[in-house]
């Protein structure tokens, strides 16, 4: 059966409720492939949040690998490599999670809320996925950046894209995809409120209670989770693979830049919106 790895953090709602439709999903058989073992960089007793998840893990009977990157880095001196953007603690904690997942052999990897950014070695062992809350070729940053990003540029439509993790952040090649318009009906009247202000103003007067800023992070959420199942489904039936030069490709074998998911993620939240 498709193997998977699961690295998060635990630290909150989002990880946890990610994890659980997977699971469900691989449950009732929608998606054909099970969790192989989940790494959490934190460990019990760290904070209540990651306990939590932790206890989930457990009462899924998935394996699980725990091993604190706190702990680990005040053990180390804070001094970089001179070829490096991460300190070299990071590095070696990377190569202490492939030692400790050892025997393990995922077909793909997940980032549920991990916290940390994923280094060069530890990329090209595994093949890695991250969720980024913005259409192909769009902002980057978090997802708060980006939206306030989109406002600025007065753009007129967005998405959600799942792209593979490199050592640069967000700039991985890009697997599966939806897009959505940000004009229209609901979209109109709240563009009209905030014209001829900078989203610096904006943040200044309403910061993130600014309906436009809602609206659009509600219509992204909402797509988030359909393109993480379709995304995983779609590896487990081979429709995506990666290959060994880390190159996105189909069924067939052809290079794509993206599984356009648009339609069927459309077709899942029609009632949602």
């Amino acid at each position: 059966m498709y193997q998977l790895g699961w690295f998060s953090t635990g630290r909150g709602p989002g990880s946890r409720s990610l994890l659980k439709v997977i699971h469900d999903n691989m449950q009732s058989g929608e998606i054909e492939a099970e969790i192989a073992f989940v790494f959490c960089s934190r460990e019990r007793g760290e904070t209540e949040a990651t306990d939590i998840f932790l206890q989930m893990v457990k009462d899924y009977h998935i394996p699980l690998v725990t091993f604190s990157y706190q702990k680990f880095q005040h053990q180390k001196p804070l001094n970089t490599g001179p070829k490096e953007t991460l300190p070299l603690w990071r590095l070696e904690y990377d190569r202490e999670i492939m030692a400790r997942l050892h025997g393990f052999q995922p077909s793909l990897c997940v980032l549920d809320g991990y916290m940390l950014i994923v280094g060069r070695e530890i990329c090209q062992k595994y093949d890695m996925l991250n969720l980024h809350p913005a259409a192909p070729g769009g902002p980057v940053g978090t997802w708060q950046e980006v939206i306030w990003q989109l406002i600025d540029s007065e753009a007129k439509e967005t998405g959600t894209i799942i792209h593979l993790v490199t050592p640069e952040l967000d700039k991985g090649p890009v697997v599966s995809y939806n897009t959505f318009p940000i004009r229209g009906a609901s979209f109109d009247k709240h563009w009209a409120e905030i014209k001829g202000y900078s989203s610096a103003q904006i943040k200044q007067s309403q910061g993130e209670a600014n309906p436009l800023f809602n609206l659009i992070r509600q219509h992204g959420m909402a797509r988030e989770l359909p393109l993480i199942i379709a995304t995983i489904k779609a590896f487990s039936q081979g429709k995506i693979k990666v290959t060994a030069e880390k190159k996105v490709v189909d069924v067939g074998g052809r290079p794509i830049h993206g599984y356009n998911l648009t339609d069927e993620i459309d077709k899942k939240i029609k009632d949602d919106i």
